[in-house]
């Protein structure tokens, strides 16, 4: 039987991974803050609780659980948040991750079996891209605290590989599911148009309109992640749509599927909602994911959307 440990296993991308590993019969442990909530995740799953900036616990909680596979989904999952906590989001999602690496190192040294590393990466590694589409040659140049971190994350995966660690990255860009909070804007537009369209009225505050994001469908992403770390040679792999559309064309399909035509009446721009540092586009080229995995997107940005927003109307109606 295959035991994997999830971080972040409370989170959009975690929930969706323990249950694709419970299906599979695997003995899933998930790691949870003090007071997080994890309503919704499936049975069986054991928790523990713990926190990414505890080397020395993770530590023991990997010597504990003996995992074969580890997933670091956990860490700071906000960008504006981390402008705020720099100092927080390094410790937490760049320091945190090496610590995940180092102790898997040592289990495997210990054992003298392999352990397996999948280390959600990011987009925002590279920042304002060089170039576009982006692929796993383009230059890491970060433009947040966020990136920066996740940079330093992303480039120690490769350090701990050429230590003899199976860590694998996906730079993953923007992927949606109902399950996204209301602080991520995705889920802000769509719970918004649901609520204007079921009272008739009202109004959405949001930021830049015209930036442009590389969005696909949160279960298929996971997918990649489980074929990424079940690869037989441990590298990085770009996972993303290869398209672009932006905040506005996002708003456009929301309101439709939620009934409403004319948009525009109910948005407003805020400039509190205005990244410091707001990448012109970002669009992911995941062919290497495709020839090498086998991987494929199975939701058009319509329908992600709808689904969103269809979710959103039934919990106003539940």
């Amino acid at each position: 039987m295959t035991v994997a440990l999830v971080t972040g296993v409370a989170g959009q991308d975690g929930s969706y991974l323990a249950e694709r590993l419970a299906a599979e019969g695997a003995e899933v442990h998930g790691l949870v803050r003090a007071g997080e909530r994890t309503v919704g995740l499936p049975a069986g799953v054991r928790l523990h609780q713990g926190d990414l900036r505890d080397a020395e616990g993770l530590a023991e909680l990997v010597r504990r659980t003996g995992p074969d596979e580890i997933y670091n989904l956990g860490g700071i999952s906000s960008v504006a948040y981390s402008w705020r906590h720099p100092v927080e989001t390094g410790a937490v999602s760049g320091l945190g991750a090496v610590a995940l690496y180092d102790a898997a190192w040592r289990l495997q040294e210990d054992t003298g079996r392999p352990v397996r590393v999948l280390q959600a990466s990011s987009a925002e590694i590279f920042g304002t891209p060089d170039r576009a589409p982006q692929d796993e040659g383009t230059t890491v140049r970060p433009s947040s605290p966020y990136g920066a971190a996740k940079a330093y994350a992303h480039q120690m995966a490769a350090v701990f590989r050429l230590r003899g660690l199976g860590v694998s990255t996906c730079v993953l860009y923007n992927h949606e599911s109902p399950r996204r909070p209301e602080t991520f804007v995705t889920r802000k537009i769509t719970a918004a148009a649901a609520r204007i369209a079921h009272r008739g009225s009202g109004t959405l505050a949001l930021g830049n309109l015209d930036a442009r994001r590389d969005w696909g469908w949160a279960p298929d992403y996971v997918d990649a992640m489980v074929r990424s770390v079940r690869h037989p040679v441990a590298d990085d792999f770009v996972v993303a749509s290869g398209t672009t559309r932006s905040v506005a064309d996002f708003v456009a399909v929301a309101f439709a599927a939620a009934g409403v035509d004319d948009w525009e009446p109910h948005v407003t721009v805020d400039p509190r909602f205005v990244r410091p540092a707001d990448p012109a586009e970002q669009v992911g080229d995941a062919r290497r994911a495709r020839t090498v995995l086998g991987w494929g997107g199975t939701l058009a940005f319509e329908e992600i959307v709808g689904r969103m927003v269809r979710h959103d109307l039934a919990l106003l109606t539940a």
